[in-house]
C-alpha cells in the first residue's frame, strides 16, 4: 500500500476511536478510486456512501459482502432502477414521488428498502429536502409504501467555516426526529438521525446524530491526493 492509501486507513482508525460506538461513520466516496476505499475499509470503515449512480454503479461490484452502501446524494426517479440494486439503504428521501418510485423498484425485487428522510434544515433554495415544517404532513402518504421503511431523517445543513453556526440547524433536526419517533406514524420508525460532515461531525454527535458522513477528514483533499478538482462533479455533499 503506498503512503497516501496508508494515510487514509490510519485517518479511518483514528476517526472510528473518536466516536462512541453507537454512531455510525460513513465515509463519503465522492470522486474517489477503489483502491481508496479498500483503503478506508482497511481501517475499519463499514459503511461506504456515494453521491452519484455511475460512480456506484462502476466500484460496488468490486467489493465484498462485508460493507454497507449508503445513497448520500440527490437521487433523481430516473435512476432509482439502478440505485435499488446497489445501496442498502437511501439517504436522500426528499419527495413523495420519488418514494414511490423507489417503492415500486423494490417490489420488483421483493426488497424492503431502509430509507430517510432528507431535510431541508436550512431552507436553502438551492438544496433539495423537505422543508421542516412540512416533515410531518409528508410522511403520511408513505405509509402504504411496502417496499420502502421510513427509519429516521437526514440533513446537510448550510455549510460554515466555523462548525459551532452548524448547531442550530443540527438541534432543529434532531426536534424533528424526536416528534417523528413519539408520533406513531404507522411504518415509520425513527433509528436514525444522519448529519454532520467533515468539519462538523463532532458537533453532530453532541446534538444527537448516530451517523456522520465523513469524506475529507477520512480520505484527504481530493487536490492533495492528486485529483483535479476543476474536473470533478461537484455536489452538495460531504
Amino acid at each position: 500500500m503506498d503512503n497516501h492509501l496508508a494515510e487514509m486507513t490510519e485517518a479511518a482508525k483514528r476517526i472510528l476511536d473518536t466516536v462512541p460506538p453507537s454512531v455510525t461513520v460513513v465515509a463519503a466516496a465522492k470522486g474517489r478510486t477503489p483502491p481508496e476505499i479498500e483503503a478506508v475499509i482497511a481501517g475499519g470503515i463499514r459503511h461506504i456512501g456515494h453521491n452519484y449512480i455511475q460512480e456506484a454503479w462502476e466500484s460496488i461490484p468490486g467489493f465484498g459482502s462485508n460493507v454497507q452502501w449508503h445513497m448520500i446524494g440527490h437521487l433523481q426517479r430516473n435512476k432509482v432502477t439502478k440505485a435499488v440494486r446497489l445501496f442498502h439503504m437511501i439517504e436522500t428521501v426528499d419527495s413523495i414521488r420519488l418514494a414511490k418510485a423507489l417503492n415500486k423498484h423494490c417490489a420488483a425485487l421483493d426488497i424492503v428498502m431502509p430509507v430517510l428522510i432528507e431535510i431541508n434544515s436550512g431552507r436553502e433554495p438551492a438544496k433539495t429536502g423537505v422543508l421542516p415544517e412540512e416533515v410531518h404532513d409528508f410522511l403520511p402518504p408513505l405509509t402504504d409504501l411496502e417496499h420502502i421503511q421510513v427509519q429516521g431523517v437526514m440533513t446537510m445543513g448550510p455549510r460554515f467555516g466555523d462548525p459551532e453556526n452548524a448547531r442550530p440547524y443540527f438541534q432543529a433536526t434532531r426536534q424533528i426526529f424526536e416528534t417523528l419517533s413519539i408520533s406513531k406514524i404507522p411504518g415509520v420508525r425513527m433509528h436514525y438521525l444522519s448529519m454532520g460532515m467533515s468539519n462538523s461531525y463532532q458537533i453532530a454527535i453532541e446534538e444527537g446524530a448516530n451517523i456522520i458522513r465523513i469524506g475529507t477528514a477520512i480520505f484527504g483533499s481530493r487536490s492533495e491526493q492528486g485529483v483535479d478538482t476543476a474536473t470533478t462533479p461537484t455536489h452538495t455533499g460531504p
